[in-house]
C-alpha cells in the first residue's frame, strides 16, 4: 500500500569511530529505501523516544539525557543535556504528557525519573532508585543489577523495569504530582533467564517479555483494574537447543498480528503470529546476513522492517511476505558505525 506521508529514521550508535551519535535518515516505506540527510554530535547514544505531540527528541548519552527539537523537516536542534545522577543511560521512555522521562541504567542498575520542562528542555531529577544485587552469603556469586527496558503501563500508571542482571521485572506506581517512584510488584523471571526488555500488546491486556539466555518470550495477561498484577500464561522458546544464542530484540506489528524477536549469534529475526488472546505461535525465522542484530523497526504498513546489524556496522532491510511465510533482504546495506537504536517518526 503506497503512502504519501513522509517519514524519518532517527539512529542513534556508539561514537568511538563516528562522534555523531544521532544520524537522521529520510524514509520511504513502501521500499525500505533510507537516504541520510543529517546527523548530530552525541556522545554514546543508546536509546531515543520522541515526545507525543513530535516535537522533541530525547537521547540517553554520556552525560546523562539531551533534548532536541524536531523542526518541520525532521532535523534535530540540540536544546540541553543534564545529569541523570548516575552512570549512562541504557533505555528510556516518556509519559505522553510530556511531564517525565524515565532512565534504565545498564551499569550501575538506577532507574531515574527526570522532569521536562514546558519548553522541552530536560529538567532536574526528580526521583532515583538503585536497584540492589542479589546472594545470599559472602561466599555466593553475587548477580549486579542491570536495567535494559523501562516501559510504561498502557494507563501509564506503573514504570516496569526489566533487569537482566537479577532476573526481575520490578513495577513502580508512578505519583505524576510529587515526580515520586514506589515500588508495587515485582516479576520474578526464571533463574539465569536474563529478561532483556519488554512490550505491551495494542489491546493493553498482554505483556511480553523476551529474556535473553533462555531465549523466551513471556506472555502474561495484565488487566489495569487488577493494579499491577500480572499472570503469566504463556511461555514461548524460540529455539530447543539454543547453544550460545542470545535474544536482543522485540517489536510488535501495528495490526498486533504479529511479534518480531531478533537474536544475536543466530543472527536471525523469528517471526511469530499473536492470537486472539495475546498467544504467541512461531511462524518462521529469517537470517538477516550480519552480526548482533540488537534492535528491530517495523515500518508503517507493516510490509518491511530494518535491522540494526551492530557488530557488522551496517543497517539492513528485509521484506515481508505472510502469505507464504518469509522474509526477504531488498536494498544495499547503510554502513553506520555500531548502531545501537532506531525510531521512526512521521513528520507532521
Amino acid at each position: 500500500m503506497m503512502t504519501s506521508k513522509k517519514y524519518v529514521a532517527y539512529v542513534g550508535i556508539y561514537t568511538q569511530k563516528d562522534p555523531m551519535g544521532i544520524h537522521v535518515y529520510d524514509l520511504d516505506p513502501d521500499s525500505a529505501v533510507l537516504r541520510e540527510r543529517s546527523k548530530v554530535k552525541a556522545d554514546n547514544v543508546s536509546d531515543v523516544r520522541i515526545s507525543s505531540d513530535g516535537q522533541y527528541l530525547y537521547a540517553t548519552v554520556d552525560q546523562g539525557l539531551s533534548a532536541y527539537h524536531i523542526d518541520g523537516n525532521g532535523d534535530l536542534e540540540f536544546i540541553n543535556t543534564n545529569w541523570i545522577g548516575g552512570m549512562r543511560g541504557h533505555s528510556l521512555c516518556l509519559d505522553s504528557k510530556r511531564r517525565y522521562a524515565f532512565v534504565g541504567g545498564f551499569h550501575d542498575g538506577r532507574v531515574t525519573m527526570m522532569r521536562i520542562n514546558a519548553d522541552g528542555s530536560v529538567g532536574d531529577i526528580a526521583d532515583g532508585i538503585f536497584h540492589q544485587r542479589l546472594g545470599f552469603s559472602s561466599v555466593e556469586k553475587r548477580e549486579d543489577p542491570h536495567v535494559t527496558s523501562v516501559v510504561l503501563t498502557p494507563n501509564e500508571k506503573y514504570l516496569c523495569a526489566v533487569d537482566k542482571g537479577i532476573d526481575q521485572v520490578k513495577i513502580y506506581e508512578v505519583d505524576y504530582e510529587r515526580g515520586k517512584l514506589k515500588l508495587e510488584n515485582i516479576i520474578r523471571c526464571p533463574m539465569n533467564s536474563a529478561p532483556r526488555t519488554m512490550a505491551f500488546g495494542i489491546n493493553g491486556k498482554q505483556a511480553y517479555i523476551l529474556t535473553e539466555t533462555t531465549n523466551t518470550v513471556m506472555v502474561l495477561d495484565y488487566r489495569e483494574d487488577r493494579g499491577a498484577q500480572f499472570d503469566l500464561v504463556q511461555e514461548l522458546r524460540l529455539f530447543t537447543k539454543a547453544g550460545n544464542a542470545a535474544c536482543a530484540d522485540l517489536e510488535l506489528s501495528a495490526d498486533g498480528k504479529y511479534l518480531y524477536v531478533s537474536v544475536d549469534a543466530r543472527n536471525s529475526v523469528a517471526c511469530n503470529a499473536i492470537d486472539d488472546k495475546g498467544r504467541l505461535t512461531w511462524i518462521f525465522t529469517t537470517h538477516i546476513s550480519g552480526d548482533y542484530p540488537k534492535e528491530l523497526a517495523l515500518l508503517p504498513g507493516g510490509d518491511y522492517y530494518l535491522v540494526l546489524n551492530h557488530d557488522s556496522d551496517e543497517i539492513r532491510s528485509f521484506h515481508l511476505n505472510h502469505e507464504k511465510n518469509y522474509g526477504l533482504m531488498k536494498n544495499k546495506p547503510i554502513a553506520l558505525s555500531t548502531p545501537n537504536c532506531i525510531l521512526i517518526h512521521e513528520i507532521r
